[in-house]
């Protein structure tokens, strides 16, 4: 049996023309399982003549169109043509690109032009970019260009450098379109907030650093990234909390603040809301943080406390094998640091962790790290002092049932980080593809990205009037 596609194009004024599409054979009496249907091949054969047709149709009637000067409607003389290629998810199509005289009716800068180049500003199709960029934020580049190119007609030119290309295009795009960075984001008075209506559940914002390898033997490079949750809405009858993340490079990123702030903002936070930070107390995330929001609540993450805590303690082992007295008071020392800590008393946490210092320089042993211990008492003194004002009374938080540490922005770190650009990756990357890449991959997580596309391409992806779309 044959079975031929054909393409009928019907002008506006009624004329039609049959366009021969493709034409295949398929046995009808004995069939087997693998010809039923078109296969793949066959599939993407169709679809990129099709795609042709259509785009050259439509350049012909646009030619057609602007051919005339819109003053003097005298038709463009021509001086010739080039040929460009169109890149869509169907194939790439090659276009016959006519060059005009600008008409004599009015002074033009230059003599010649293109019209095809008003038309098509970018020669790659909005549809084929955001593909590109979706599935290179989750997929390496490589593998980008393999899926792409095994379920689509998009031809054996496209690689992995023009993929990273396209994306950081993209992203360069949302950079633009981002706010100017500022130093306070509080708007208004407490009155002004008082006449606020009742906002919604609170947000709880975790932040956290992870390291990333850099190019040409340079080491690493820590990359901030955290998770922002709204607990509930009070418009919704659902209970499913909103979740958001966010990511960038601390060294290339002229905007932290306010990337952050619009992720809050687009959870609705408003000036009267409840918004809680936990953080690692690193000095970048310790500014970051600042003056988002007037009713703002900073903690110092217990989990980072309790992991220097342990290293402490592992050092105090080894000075109890070699001084069992001076050990199990240092130890004892270690636990009311800790118990202070844990309820809230930095002040007498810091005279403790002072006593333990100088008890640890006072040691005459035979162990081979009390220099490395004395060293670590110092720097968690200093991450103390330095976080006192983000040290809260944990065991009253932990009782009533309050977040006290960061443990998911560790699970955001490997979701935003390590999946895409750490775990069995063996590629290495400069500051700024990294931030360009965090921002596409982000957006993806948060099912954003098709949103942002809508934007800067209003035709793209048009959701049907009175419907409603499902999203992931």
């Amino acid at each position: 049996m044959q079975f031929k596609i054909q393409l009928m194009t019907v002008s506006d004024t009624g004329e039609e023309i049959i366009y021969q599409v493709a034409s295949f054979e398929r046995d009808s009496v004995q069939p087997h399982a693998e010809t039923l249907g078109l296969t793949l091949e066959e599939g993407k054969s169709v679809l990129n003549s099709i795609q042709a047709v259509v785009l050259e149709q439509q350049i012909a009637g646009y030619l057609a169109q602007v051919q005339n000067c819109a003053d003097c409607k005298k038709p463009r003389r021509s001086k010739g043509h080039h040929r460009i290629i169109f890149r869509t998810v169907f194939g790439n199509i090659p276009l016959r690109s006519p060059r005009w005289h600008h008409c004599d009716c009015q002074a033009h800068e230059r003599k010649t032009f293109s019209p095809l180049a008003n038309l098509l500003t970018e020669h790659t199709a909005p549809e084929l970019l955001f593909l590109e960029t979706k599935w290179a934020s989750l997929l390496s580049y490589g593998l980008t260009v393999k899926l792409l190119q095994e379920v689509l007609p998009i031809g054996e030119k496209l690689n992995a450098q023009t993929v990273r290309q396209h994306l950081h295009r993209v992203a360069e795009k949302g950079e633009q379109a981002l706010g100017d960075e500022q130093f306070m984001f509080v708007e208004g008075c407490q009155r002004d907030w008082d006449g606020l209506p009742l906002p919604d559940g609170p947000l709880t914002v975790t932040i956290d650093g992870g390291y990333v390898k850099a190019r040409n033997k340079e080491g690493w490079f820590e990359v901030i990234t955290g998770k922002s949750k709204l607990t509930f809405k009070r418009d919704a009858l659902d209970c499913v909390p909103s979740v958001k993340c966010f990511g960038f490079v601390q060294t290339v990123d002229p905007k932290p603040k306010r990337r952050l702030f619009e992720v809050l903002k687009a959870q609705g936070m408003t000036q009267n809301q409840q918004v809680i930070f936990l953080s690692d107390g690193g000095e970048t995330v310790r500014n970051l943080q600042l003056y988002l929001s007037p009713n703002a609540e900073h903690v110092l993450d217990w989990f980072h406390i309790t992991m220097r805590l342990t290293v402490l303690g592992q050092y105090l082992k080894g000075v109890k094998q070699c001084d069992p007295d001076q050990g199990k008071e240092m130890e004892d020392t270690l636990e009311s640091i800790k118990w202070y800590l844990w309820h809230g008393n930095a002040f007498r946490a810091l005279q403790e962790i002072e006593d333990l210092g100088w008890r640890a320089e006072s040691l005459e042993i035979d162990y081979p790290k009390l220099g490395k211990l004395a060293c670590s008492i110092q720097e968690f003194q200093t991450y103390i002092h330095n976080n006192v004002d983000f040290i809260v009374n944990y065991g009253e938080r932990y009782r009533n049932g309050e977040t006290i540490s960061s443990a998911v922005a560790e699970s955001t770190v490997n979701q935003v980080i390590s999946k895409r650009m750490v775990k069995k990756q063996s590629m290495q990357w400069t500051p700024r593809g990294a931030h360009l890449l965090l921002q596409m991959r982000t957006r993806v997580l948060n099912n954003e990205l098709e949103e942002a596309f809508r934007e800067w391409y209003p035709q793209f992806r048009l959701i049907p009037s009175g419907e409603d779309r499902l999203t992931a």
